[in-house]
């Protein structure tokens, strides 16, 4: 039999995840290690030896592309940010609503606004006994004491003014009486259950089986009135649990009560050991469902699709749903629908193969696990083109981060000319092609210019033969200043999972893996970006623009004037993850610098990349210009985008010293490594100061970095070692490269900068004696670094090292390209200042 298109339906399909829980910051309290298991305690550290454990951290880590390990995953958590993390998560599992029951208090959980955006649809699952907990923690307006009538009245009063905005209830009487609930608790029973739990003080936990089950009923009453379910927790969970109590067959008293038989109840966790008791239920009682999630993904996988398979013995495909029971950390959303995929292929395969189902049944069936028969269930409304999302139940459920009204999404691509390029396709087309396919692109587009689209000679890339330019998921956001398109960053692959040679953002994964497998090092960077702002003027009928203003260094009144124009800025960038340290005016006419935050090398490379696009277009928003170019005026000062490089092993950075004595307040490894950039800076330059406009702004004098030498704290040298605040005296935790300018390709010149390193830690390269002073002072002593493009080329083209390391075809087209605009430019005098509109 042939299973392909099962496979697909079941990959293609967007989930609807019926039970999932609060999402917590990086930095809570509730250990990371909780993403793979229910232990706690002592018992948690037998947990790295479970099934489970291994394959779901497996898991992560090949998605991360990070070390195969807890440390080196939850190391990448950490560089990456929760935002980062999360994009990555949800883009690969495929999400289209996620409903959440936020009655769990861990430490520093985001609300579920913070959620959506991550999902077109995200709702609220109402957990009754924190309901009820909440409302006991509270005074009476008249200092009295809680009794059950004002408690009733008070609780009702609150359930039912919430009804119209959730999407169902919770209980978990499972974890604190089990499941034998009794619909008909006497008044005398419930007052002595709720005076029993007043005594015991606050925090409230309600533990009293007649208390828990009598405000059960009054739940039930509210949830048959508004047409809600009811979640309920069965099977297993953490240690509080008595799984004797948690048998769903234990609800046989409730289910026969012929008040509540129109009440409509999920059993969660597969009620897992008891799926075979759940599937019976849910094949008598037309008012329970099923859903599997925590089952799935927490067991073996033997577990997981035995469980499953059990479901499905005697329950109808209709009533058995799909949910990810994520909680604390993205990755459990993840594992939850990645194993959820695979499972439900092998039970429904198994079923086909058995003669159960045909093919074109298993694929009905994979449907309605995966979404339909939830968005029955729950009511939810996934109708495209609405601000708000209307359920039949006449809900409304905010999604203003929905991705639902999105009309176009910008494939954004770098050069290697280092121009931002992008294809735009329409939403429905990236979400049913694109995402697959790719979409296609020609070999010269990574053989262009700063002057012309088209391939340089030389390059050998011209318009014969196509790539695909595959979207990272990870890196799609809502863009800020057009609200109904999204764009994503984009992978050069000859076909899908092949990536092209050219590629940049491939090359600096090259380098980057070959310095974790030789040396166990990563590279963090984080940029300053300079920038002018111009604006339009007219002279003689003709358009000039011109700086915004003439004010000096850090003026203030230069940063009142822009103040609107760089808040937005700002607040563009936090959108989309990307931290902005600090911002000032520079020294040159209309010109401002704005300091990233420090992270992995390939994201600081993804964020510089937003950060042009948001300047830039946030500028033109107000009607000015933005321009990155190196030196905009030849008689002012110039705009570099100085990068900060250190290097960490194991979540530690680890290129300062640590104990005993060091050379310059730096470790072994962190001087062979800047020894190295250091040795080939006159090649990188090819890459950081890629236009001959570049080497007008590296002169002596202007802190931009004219000769081969290092300094402590010299903003004249090159490469500069930094003693931010916080570090120690004496030790430095990172060194400054001011000769990267804005028309270079970020991916690239990172990846010759870490090929470098690589070599100076080959080789074990030491440094020269720092320079204190101006290094124009010594001149005759210093070595120039190249004063011209023709310079670094030849640089370039004699070291062999990078070639070696970023690639022999690549660094072909990148030479053509450098060859190209130094002649164009020999002959075109002020072809330069049209630079402002390409960089």
């Amino acid at each position: 039999m042939d299973f392909t298109e099962l496979r697909e339906a079941i990959e293609e399909v967007e989930l609807v995840d019926g039970h999932a829980h609060n999402i917590v910051a990086l930095d809570s309290t509730f250990p990371f290690i909780r993403a793979f298991s229910e232990a706690e305690g002592d018992a948690l550290s037998y947990a790295p030896h479970s099934l489970s454990f291994k394959r779901n951290l497996r898991h992560i880590a090949e998605l991360y592309g990070s070390e195969l390990s807890l440390q080196g995953v939850e190391e990448y958590r950490r560089l990456s940010g929760l935002q980062s993390i999360s994009s990555i998560c949800f883009g690969a599992a495929r999400i289209s609503a996620i409903l959440v029951d936020d009655g769990i208090e861990f430490d520093k959980k985001h609300d579920i606004e913070w959620h959506k955006s991550f999902a077109p649809v995200v709702g609220r699952i109402l957990r009754i006994e924190h309901l009820a907990e909440k409302i006991l923690d509270q005074e009476l307006p008249n200092g009295g004491a809680w009794t059950l009538d004002t408690f009733t009245k008070t609780y009702l009063e609150k359930l039912k003014s919430v009804a119209n905005q959730i999407f169902g209830l919770k209980s978990i009487a499972a974890y604190r009486s089990g499941l034998e609930i009794n619909t008909n608790v006497t008044r005398k029973d419930a007052e002595e259950g709720l005076s029993e739990i007043l005594s015991a003080g606050k925090p409230t936990r309600i533990m009293n089986k007649s208390f828990i089950d009598y405000v059960f009923t009054r739940s039930l009453e509210v949830a048959l009135c508004f047409d809600l379910p009811v979640q309920i927790h069965t099977g297993f969970g953490d240690k509080d649990l008595d799984m004797r109590l948690s048998n769903p067959l234990h609800l046989r008293t409730l289910l026969e009560d012929k008040r509540f038989s129109k009440c409509r109840i999920v059993l969660l966790h597969a009620s897992y050991p008891f799926s075979k008791e759940a599937s019976y239920l849910a094949s008598v009682y037309s008012q329970v469902y099923l859903d599997f999630g925590l089952a799935v993904p927490k067991l073996s996988v033997h577990g997981m699709i035995s469980s499953v398979k059990e479901l499905l013995e005697l329950a109808p495909i209709k009533k058995v749903m799909f949910s990810t029971d994520g909680y604390a950390f993205p990755e459990t959303f993840y594992l939850g629908a990645k194993q959820a995929r695979e499972v439900v292929f092998s039970v429904l395969r198994d079923a086909c193969v058995d003669g159960d189902l045909s093919i074109a049944e298993a694929i009905e069936a994979s449907k309605d696990i995966f979404a339909q028969n939830a968005i029955q269930f729950y009511k939810v409304n996934l109708s495209l083109g609405s601000k708000h999302t209307v359920t039949p139940n006449s809900l409304k459920i905010k999604t203003s981060a929905s991705h639902n009204d999105v009309s176009l999404v910008r494939i954004i691509w770098v050069d290697g000319s280092g121009q931002h390029r992008c294809r735009v396709v329409p939403s429905m087309r990236f979400n049913n092609v694109i995402k697959k396919n790719g979409v296609g692109l020609t070999f010269a587009s990574m053989g262009m210019t700063s002057f012309a689209d088209g391939p340089a000679d030389e390059t050998n890339l011209t318009g014969t033969g196509e790539i695909r330019l595959f979207p990272d998921l990870s890196t799609k956001f809502r863009i800020p200043w057009k609200k109904q398109e999204e764009m994503v960053l984009a992978d050069m692959h000859l076909k899908p999972g092949e990536a092209w040679e050219y590629c940049p953002r491939e090359a600096l994964r090259r380098v980057t893996k070959i310095l974790k497998d030789e040396f166990n090092l990563e590279m963090n960077a984080g940029f300053e970006n300079e920038f002018f702002l111009l604006k339009s003027v007219l002279r003689e009928g003709k358009e000039e623009w011109m700086p915004v203003d003439s004010t000096p260094y850090c003026s203030t009144s230069a940063f009142d004037a822009m103040s609107p124009l760089l808040q937005e800025v700002v607040a563009a960038l936090d959108s989309l993850n990307v931290t902005v340290e600090q911002l000032h005016a520079e020294a040159g006419k209309g010109q401002f610098e704005m300091a990233l935050g420090y992270t992995a090398c390939t994201h600081a490379a993804d964020k510089l990349v937003f950060t042009r696009e948001v300047i830039r277009a946030v500028a033109r928003k107000r009607g000015l210009l933005a321009t990155f170019m190196p030196k905009y005026a030849l008689d002012d000062i110039g705009s570099g985008s100085h990068v900060h490089i250190s290097l960490y092993q194991n979540g530690e950075n680890v290129f300062k010293a640590s104990g005993g004595t060091s050379r310059y307040g730096m470790s072994t490894v962190g001087e062979e490594f800047m020894a190295g950039v250091l040795h080939h800076l006159p090649a990188i330059l090819a890459f950081t100061a890629p236009v001959p406009n570049s080497y007008d702004r590296i002169v002596p004098n202007t802190w931009s970095g004219a000769y081969q030498c290092w300094g402590k704290e010299n903003r004249e040298a090159p490469l500069r070692t930094a003693c931010p605040p916080g570090i120690p005296d004496g030790l430095v935790s990172n060194f400054e490269i001011k000769s990267f300018d804005g028309c270079a390709n970020p991916y690239l010149g990172l990846a010759a900068i870490v090929a470098a390193g690589i070599d100076g830690l080959r080789r074990h390269l030491s440094l020269p004696e720092p320079v204190d002073t101006n290094p124009d002072s010594l001149a005759d002593k210093l070595r120039r670094l190249p004063a011209s493009l023709s310079e670094s080329l030849k640089a370039l083209r004699n070291d062999s090292v990078l070639t070696d390391l970023i690639g022999e075809k690549l660094l072909v087209a990148i030479k053509g390209i450098r060859k190209a605009e130094i002649d164009y430019y020999s002959k075109n005098k002020d072809a330069y200042k049209q630079l402002i509109y390409r960089y």
